[in-house]
């Protein structure tokens, strides 16, 4: 969803899309007969989970999640990653606050307050979904 979100086109880091283009984008993809979304926008995606069958919600440990990130950013200055934007250790410092926000308030308030936790399965890892999915019939792939 990040490449729905922020705007690719710009060349500084955390410039949001248009929110019409990024809202149709989304509309195409929930339109069409099988689809996954993933990211930490439920806001913006919460027009989806009326039509989603399940929401995963993915509760990988803080520290794993800061080292991606921190992975992610060196990977990028060393060229072995693509990326068009013009990340700053400031701007990645930024983020694992964020990131730190979101997994002790903004997530677990959503899942508390949810009208959705019927669909919801919270999980702790990449394998803990592909086992469940495995489980119910679906395909791993």
């Amino acid at each position: 969803m990040d490449h729905l979100f922020w705007d690719n086109l710009a060349s500084d880091y955390g410039i949001k899309a248009e929110v019409t283009k990024r809202d149709n984008k989304l509309k195409e993809i929930v339109e069409s007969p099988s689809w996954v979304i993933e990211g930490v926008y439920f806001k913006w995606v919460a027009p989806s989970f009326d039509l989603a069958d399940k929401i995963f919600i993915l509760n990988t440990p803080i520290s794993i999640q800061e080292e991606r990130i921190w992975n992610r950013y060196e990977k990028r200055k060393a060229g072995i990653l693509p990326t068009t934007k013009n990340e700053t250790v400031e701007s990645i410092q930024a983020l694992i606050v964020w990131n730190r926000n979101y997994n002790t308030d903004l997530l677990p308030n959503f899942v508390r307050d949810s009208v959705y936790k019927d669909k919801m399965i919270q999980l702790a890892d990449n394998e803990s979904i592909f086992n469940y999915l495995t489980k119910y019939g679906l395909p791993r792939k």
